[in-house]
């Protein structure tokens, strides 16, 4: 809340004023040292804690942010911890050169990192696992700049002067490439994080500033714990509590802001390319230029080696990601752009079916009028006795032809007049083995042999089961006779259920489909004349996309055609004696 920041900035204000009191009027020694560090590690301790708060509350990239920013502050109090074990439990000075050093110097990387991940941008497409090498990269490379500058100084040929200076400029460096970042991410970022970015710029501005101010002091042998360098120290870890405390009460990771784009972006990963071209130079100089002493020659040659090892082992595996990272791209392309066709497909089938249903609608009543007058009179001739054998034949052809026509403009208004009829809760494996009882005995007269796997329990869909049937009928049709053409075979009928759909398989070995992606095209059928008007699946496809379905056909690589329907499986769930009936004498699993 708001009244949260108030209050802190009030108890800033009033600490480092009493701090300030303590450090210019307190004379040195124990009582002011461990006052300094105690105050120093508190603060810390709250800036660790008010940082893992903002982890548990962000999501996402957001959350990375915090707990990189988290494990700073760790790091961060881990070396303060070690003052206050020596000044304050120990009552000992600080040994020089201090392991803690190095942990002070490390605590900036996952600070960078943190900045590196930019979590104002929307939801990062790259996988955590690229996030985490870019963070053990650039760790490796400043604890290589660490180890081939500052260590051998330290702990291969002890130099304590040179050590001291070389520290002093590493970590000046490292902390202006923190700053610059922050400093570029504020001036290329709207919003909420806006104002994370700024203060926490502001609050390592300080901390920057008071560092090299302390390690200035102590090169001079000026400096004690608790004494007026402390202040700045102080004041930014006050201000990095400050900056977490407004980052929980704006949440940044809800703001919907878009950031501005910024070329300076790009040129991460090609840093990062440059720093690793840098080994082979950096081990060069160690071997040709540096008048260090042998020892520390060696060491760093040694180091430089080790470097390039793990950096390269590093850049080995971010590829072997990156193309891994590519192969799912490009299948999430492929089966998008499937899956772009397949909906243009059912556009495109949907705008034929309402332009042919308007069409027809109106012509087929204006057909059928004279087609009823020419089959009545037709029969009239047909009965007449007084007519010779030429007549008689001519006016029975005229019937067939007239009750073809018939049965062509029946087609044409069933088809038309498809409108969404009364819907309720359908058992799919139930309207299933209906359709195939009704067509079984035409199938075995014409030596087919039905396989069935039609799971059971399967879920129920709204729908109209008189439709379905009629839809599921068609399909039986369709493959009887292509079954037909080739003196009979197989027809796998299956049920099942993906998900939140039921999807049935209608498969058969016949010869396949000439041109499975026009099957749903009103008008067309590979039949002889008279056999088909080829709008039986053209209305079957109305059917489904009626029920929010899917159908597509396509043929077998052994040969035959698979039709498969996806219907969505209702979401409420109701016995299924409720509303179908059940079979009296079900078809079996396999015949």
């Amino acid at each position: 809340m708001v009244l949260r920041r108030q209050w802190w900035t009030i108890c800033t204000g009033g600490l480092i004023l009493g701090y300030a009191i303590v450090a210019i009027s307190a004379p040195p020694g124990y009582a002011r040292t461990a006052f300094g560090d105690i105050t120093q590690l508190g603060l810390i301790m709250l800036a660790t804690l008010v940082m893992a708060a903002n982890t548990i509350s962000s999501r996402g990239q957001a959350r990375l942010f915090w707990l990189l920013i988290t494990i700073g502050c760790l790091l961060w109090g881990t070396n303060l911890a070690a003052w206050t074990l020596f000044e304050v439990i120990l009552r000992r000075d600080v040994p020089d050169p201090f392991f803690g050093d190095v942990i002070l110097f490390v605590h900036i990387v996952p600070f960078m990192a943190a900045v590196a991940l930019r979590p104002h941008r929307p939801q990062e497409e790259q996988r955590l696992y690229f996030t985490t090498l870019n963070f053990l990269m650039l760790l490796i490379w400043w604890v290589f700049l660490y180890t081939f500058i500052v260590f051998p100084d330290e702990y291969v040929v002890l130099n304590s002067p040179v050590y001291s200076r070389n520290y002093d400029l590493l970590y000046q460096l490292e902390s202006l490439v923190l700053l610059v970042a922050l400093g570029l991410l504020t001036t290329n970022v709207r919003g909420a994080w806006k104002k994370v970015y700024w203060n926490l710029l502001i609050a390592a501005g300080v901390y920057t500033w008071s560092s090299q101010a302390i390690n200035a002091a102590i090169t001079r042998g000026q400096y004690s714990t608790g004494d007026w360098y402390d202040i700045p120290l102080v004041a930014s870890l006050c201000w990095f509590i400050f900056a977490g405390l407004m980052a929980r009460d704006l949440n940044p990771a809800c703001d919907s802001a878009p950031p501005s784009n910024s070329k300076w972006l790009a040129l991460s990963p090609r840093l990062a390319m440059l720093a690793i071209l840098s080994l082979p130079i950096m081990g060069a100089w160690s071997q040709f230029v540096d008048t260090a002493p042998p020892p520390i020659r060696r060491f760093r040659l040694l180091v430089t080696l080790t470097a390039m090892l793990v950096l390269g082992a590093f850049v080995f595996l971010r590829q072997y990601l990156l193309d891994r990272e590519l192969v799912r791209l490009l299948e999430e392309s492929r089966k998008s752009l499937e899956n772009l066709k397949r909906l243009q497909t059912q556009v495109v089938q949907r705008e034929k079916l309402a332009s042919l249903g308007q069409l027809v609608a109106g012509a087929a009543h204006e057909i059928n009028n004279p087609v009823a007058a020419i089959l009545g009179y037709s029969e009239l001739l047909t009965a007449n006795r007084n007519l010779n054998e030429t007549q008689l034949t001519m006016a029975q052809k005229i019937g067939q032809q007239a009750r073809r026509t018939r049965d062509l403009v029946s087609g044409l208004l069933s088809f038309a007049q498809q409108t969404p009829a009364e819907k309720t809760l359908v058992d799919l494996g139930s309207l299933l083995q209906r359709s195939l009882q009704m067509k079984m005995l035409q199938l075995e007269t014409k030596g087919i042999r039905v396989q069935t796997a039609i799971a059971a329990g399967l879920p129920r869909i709204w729908g109209n089961a008189n439709q379905l049937m009629q839809g599921f009928l068609e399909i039986l049709g369709n493959a009887m006779d292509a079954l037909e053409e080739v003196g009979g075979g197989t027809l796998w009928v299956s049920a099942n259920r993906e998900g939140d759909e039921v999807v049935l398989e209608f498969s058969d070995s016949g010869p396949g489909i000439l041109e499975p992606d026009r099957v749903f095209d009103p008008f067309y059928t590979t039949k002889p004349i008279g056999r088909g008007t080829g709008l039986g699946l053209s209305a079957t496809y109305g059917v489904v996309q009626d029920h929010h379905g899917q159908i597509i056909c396509h043929n077998r690589a052994e040969g035959g055609a698979v039709f498969s329907l996806r219907f969505p499986a209702a979401d409420s769930k109701v016995p299924v004696g409720d509303t179908c009936e059940e079979l009296s004498d079900p078809l079996p699993a396999g015949r």
